[in-house]
């Protein structure tokens, strides 16, 4: 197994964390670390974990034990608007866009939390405050080009196709300037040809130095785009590795790969 990338250099360092909810253990003692430019993936069964282990690092969700850091800072503590200010953005295993605004608005929302401008420069619509908006417009724009969904801009989030619904909430995430992302699923309910689209994006947001943290079920999708791979399974790390090395893992074929494996 290679070894883990050292923790001086780790962008997140997820140190000893564990999560119960009364006498269940959905995490015990969990530590890696995801360095700078690095696509991870937490991969596991359904119940392994994997999104308690999301919750806890963008702070949803309190551990019972253990510590977070991100670029040498603890997020023990913190609420969750207070990790993403840190640059720490995910996006949810549900879609959650705005369903009654449209894929534009979506994202403009997203970028107007980078605004500076008061409530009475808004209304009184001073020059600064025009300059401003139509910075984060073009901005918004931007994004949505990005993502593929530029052509669809006026239409309603919520009547978008689920593939591009799933599209949309990465570019509300994008819209957030991050520079961890975690995605939760993020091609599930997609074809395989919006898998492909989304395996090319995920590079182009890699080109722009985006860490990313990934929980997928696609095995096709995170073997191809991982630089390690850590598998959980009951709450608990059992293998972490280049994905070439994580396929040939008899324990984690047993526990979740399986016949599949050899597809993956």
């Amino acid at each position: 197994m290679i070894a883990p990338p050292s923790s001086a250099h780790a962008a997140l360092s997820i140190e000893h964390v564990s999560a119960h909810f009364g006498g269940l253990t959905a995490i015990a003692d969990m530590t890696f670390t995801v360095d700078d430019g690095e696509l991870v993936s937490l991969i596991g069964p359904n119940g392994a974990g994997k999104t308690t282990a999301f919750n806890v690092i963008t702070g949803f969700l309190k551990p019972t034990q253990g510590e977070v850091r991100y670029r040498g800072i603890s997020l023990s503590g913190l609420k969750s608007h207070e990790v993403a200010n840190l640059g720490l953005v995910r996006t949810f295993q549900k879609t959650s866009v705005f369903g009654a605004n449209t894929v534009f608005d979506n994202v403009l929302i997203g970028v107007h939390r980078h605004g500076t401008s008061s409530v009475w420069g808004t209304l009184l619509a001073l020059p600064r405050v025009r300059e401003e908006e139509r910075r984060l417009r073009e901005e918004a724009w931007e994004i949505l080009d990005f993502v593929g969904l530029a052509k669809r801009a006026g239409e309603l989030g919520g009547a978008l196709p689920y593939g591009d619904q799933r599209l949309l909430e990465v570019a509300v995430a994008l819209a957030a300037r991050p520079t961890l992302l975690l995605l939760d699923e993020p091609v599930s309910g997609m074809n395989a040809s919006e898998t492909i689209s989304f395996i090319n994006l995920l590079g182009k947001i890699r080109q722009r130095g985006v860490t990313v943290l990934l929980v997928e079920h696609d095995m096709h999708l995170v073997m191809n785009v991982s630089d390690r791979v850590v598998v959980l399974n009951y709450g608990k790390i059992i293998a972490e590795g280049a994905p070439a090395e994580i396929q040939r893992n008899p324990e984690v074929v047993r526990a979740y790969l399986g016949q599949g494996v050899k597809r993956a």
